[in-house]
């Protein structure tokens, strides 16, 4: 029976997988076995290579607690199974250990800027509709819109020597419940939580992806970047602002280095 065909109205799908080796089975194979699992992973990376989607990424673990990381996105929900399952038969049976998993969809925010801001922007700038210098303002506004719609729900992300990837919700305790708050005062809050991570444009490409009622979690938070330090900066820095502070709740932390399968198998001694 083929896979069903499942699509998101508007989006794509997205998988971080997390293994740890057993080296023990793995010092057991039989000679040739390594290249063969070489082979596979390299022409599963290439077949999934595209800008956006579908793409598959391997990494390390930097830290110990996984050894193989895999980040990947799909259109369809039967992509993104397969994909899992495909990874895993690249390697003889009971090779990979799970470490951990996470599913979750691209989403646009609720709290994205709509035709009205856009209005009280050029207000703000006093500029006159109907004027040259409005049109081009208002078109450039709209222009970057689109765009950050285009990357938020079909994403091209950089491949960056750097991918740290953590879970978090929304806090839901007492006086400091998320969800009783109004929208108005949710988009305030998360404007400003936006203007923090846009100073960081250069040094952090960034990815929230949606997960509420799809995994443990709420939202997987994917951060490329060159150098660890803008990662350690940009949560840091983030950690003052109130809807972390007060309203954040975050998972575990994986920070992990891109490298090629072959590449992977030199530095893990496969």
């Amino acid at each position: 029976m083929p896979m069903p065909t499942i699509k998101l109205d508007r989006g794509i799908h997205a998988m971080h997988l997390f293994y740890r080796v057993d080296r023990v089975r793995w010092a057991q194979l039989a000679a040739g076995e390594s290249a063969k699992s070489l082979t596979k992973l390299e022409a599963l990376c290439t077949a999934n290579a595209a800008t956006s989607h579908p793409n598959l990424k391997t990494y390390t673990n930097v830290g110990g607690k996984a050894d193989l990381v895999f980040f990947f996105l799909a259109a369809e929900l039967g992509q993104i199974s397969q994909m899992h399952r495909d990874i895993e038969v690249c390697f003889p049976a009971g090779i990979l250990q799970p470490v951990y998993s996470y599913l979750s969809v691209t989403e646009l925010s609720e709290y994205m800027s709509t035709e009205a801001d856009t209005k009280k922007t050029l207000e703000e700038e006093k500029l006159e509709p109907g004027t040259e210098a409005y049109d081009k303002r208002a078109k450039e506004i709209n222009d970057r819109l689109k765009h950050y719609e285009q990357y938020r729900l079909y994403p091209e992300l950089p491949d960056w020597e750097v991918m740290a990837f953590y879970p978090m919700s929304k806090r839901r305790s007492g006086a400091d419940n998320w969800y009783t708050l109004d929208f108005d005062a949710r988009k305030k809050l998360m404007g400003g939580h936006a203007r923090v991570g846009r100073k960081y444009s250069g040094r952090i490409s960034q990815l929230i992806t949606g997960s509420t009622g799809l995994d443990d979690w709420e939202w997987g938070v994917t951060l490329m970047a060159h150098q660890v330090d803008a990662l350690k900066d940009i949560v840091y820095e983030m950690r003052f602002d109130e809807v972390s502070a007060r309203y954040g709740e975050f998972g575990p932390f994986y920070v992990n280095m891109r490298l090629s399968p072959k590449d992977l198998w030199a530095h893990l001694h496969l």
